[in-house]
């Protein structure tokens, strides 16, 4: 009986070629060679190299919040500081790997043009995870925001700024192209802030009913 081990060792392994390589660049026998595991034990788990992929899409989903949410939010109360402490943590690993540092999702999901629905889904579902945490800050962040805000939008906004701002790093081999969007967007959310605390000072107009009928 094969090990669960082996199957992790595969799938870990294949997750950190696919990031260095890329996954059209990775053969299967690169990962049986890396993770010391012949092909008999990866078929028995993973009948093709798709489902393989797939596997990783799920260790990368159920490694979002403790390896990357949790340590980059770590002592970090403030709703709005917990969206900017994980950029933050975007750009160290631009800064200690000189600007070669991808987001493996997003360097996965520019790769496969047209990845087939499963592999789509398993990505879209990674975004979406990451989405919804950022959501979930702003929508912490209460009054602190505009009330008619579509948090959700805004935390795709910050996702895009993310990746986009990884994306022309890695381009230029130059972390100020990260600096510039995030600077961008630390403005917008000033500007939401100060919107909100207007919105806040002005004095609510009430209403008073009236008991005269209009005339037709």
């Amino acid at each position: 009986m094969e090990s669960p081990d082996t199957r992790q060792r595969l799938v870990f392994t294949a997750l950190r070629l696919f990031w260095e390589k890329g996954y059209g660049s990775t053969s299967i026998a690169e990962i049986l060679q890396s993770a010391s595991v012949n092909s008999g034990s990866l078929y028995h788990f993973f009948p093709s190299k798709q489902d393989l992929l797939l596997a990783v899409l799920d260790a990368y989903h159920e490694g979002i919040y403790p390896m990357l949410l949790e340590p980059a939010w770590a002592g970090i109360d403030d709703p709005i500081g917990k969206v900017f402490a994980l950029l933050a943590r975007y750009r160290k690993s631009l800064v200690d790997t000189d600007c070669f540092y991808a987001c493996p999702i997003g360097s996965l999901a520019l790769e496969l043009h047209e990845p087939d629905p499963p592999v789509r889904e398993g990505l879209a579902k990674n975004f979406r995870a990451w989405v919804g945490a950022i959501e979930g800050c702003l929508k912490d962040a209460a009054a602190r925001l505009p009330r008619n805000l579509d948090r959700r939008s805004v935390a795709e906004f910050v996702l895009t700024t993310m990746e986009g701002g990884v994306m022309q790093a890695r381009t230029f081999r130059d972390v100020a192209y990260f600096d510039n969007a995030v600077g961008q967007l630390k403005g917008y959310f000033d500007y939401l802030g100060r919107d909100a605390a207007a919105s806040a000072s002005r004095p609510t107009r009430k209403r008073g009913r009236s008991n005269k009928r209009r005339s037709r």
